[in-house]
């Protein structure tokens, strides 16, 4: 199987959602399995699939300029800083990789591991399990130990995702590089907790004791631990599926009844 590692790009929130799905279908028309790292501009919140859009507050978003879409992964939303979050995606073939979640998310996340390994950064999966603080928002939810990553304080750092095609697996995840407590709750309607307790949960990169490193040089470290476990080749998306991107950010990730009401029009 041949991989590609796209570099990271900067792209709203609905296109790269609809990346995701582009490059599971480029898996399983034969093509080529993906790695690629995306920032989201502007800033944007990522509801899960099950989320209620009734959570988010428009009005602030549309004021604010932040965008909103909806991944076609569980869990709970998450607000996507445009500096503070680094953001990934693998997208391979589902044969290549275990049937059991668990073990299929350390086989994944080897490579995410291995650029905090890089930088000292001392992250590694939850190792316990913490109460929720609020349900509809990722970062607050109960820590998972399959999927969650943690700072050395025990802080969560990272969350990460996936879902199946037929042919094809689909993981992303959100690396927090700067926390905004703030910022993150604000697109929400009446968060139940404060930017402290916030705080208390949830770490950024640049907020680790002893490490130092610039957002680009992180970045660039990822991107390398990506591309070797994949033994991926520098590569850039096709015309085709930039058409079939934009199609499915106008069709679906950009459109109303999928991102409040969760009912795709495509179908």
């Amino acid at each position: 199987m041949d991989w590609r590692l796209i570099p990271e790009e900067r792209l709203e929130g609905p296109l790269s959602m609809a990346f995701d799905e582009v490059a599971a279908e480029t898996v399983a028309a034969g093509g080529p399995a993906t790695v690629r790292l995306y920032r989201w501009t502007p800033s944007t919140v990522s509801l899960g699939y099950g989320n209620d859009g009734s959570i988010v507050d428009w009005t602030y978003c549309e004021e604010s300029e932040v965008d909103v879409t909806r991944r076609q992964t569980g869990g709970g939303a998450i607000y996507h800083d445009g500096f503070g979050d680094v953001a990934y995606s693998i997208i391979g073939p589902k044969s290549a990789f275990p049937g059991d979640v668990t073990e299929c998310y350390r086989q994944l996340l080897a490579p995410v591991l291995a650029a905090f390994e890089a930088i000292d950064a001392g992250v590694g999966f939850a190792d316990s399990e913490a109460a929720a603080l609020w349900e509809p928002i990722c970062y607050l939810r109960a820590l998972d130990p399959a999927h969650d990553l943690v700072a050395p304080d025990g802080r969560k750092i990272a969350g990460n995702a996936q879902y199946r095609t037929r042919e094809a697996i689909v993981q992303h995840g959100s690396l927090t590089f700067g926390s905004d407590p703030e910022a993150h709750l604000a697109p929400f309607v009446d968060p139940p907790i404060d930017t402290e307790a916030f705080a208390d949960r949830v770490c950024g990169l640049a907020g680790i004791e002893g490490v130092d490193a610039g957002r680009s040089a992180f970045v660039d470290r990822l991107e390398a631990e990506l591309a070797s476990w994949a033994d991926a080749d520098p590569g850039a998306w096709t015309d085709a599926e930039c058409d079939r991107a934009a199609e499915l950010r106008e069709r679906k990730y950009g459109h109303d009844r999928w991102v409040r009401d969760r009912v795709d029009p495509t179908e």
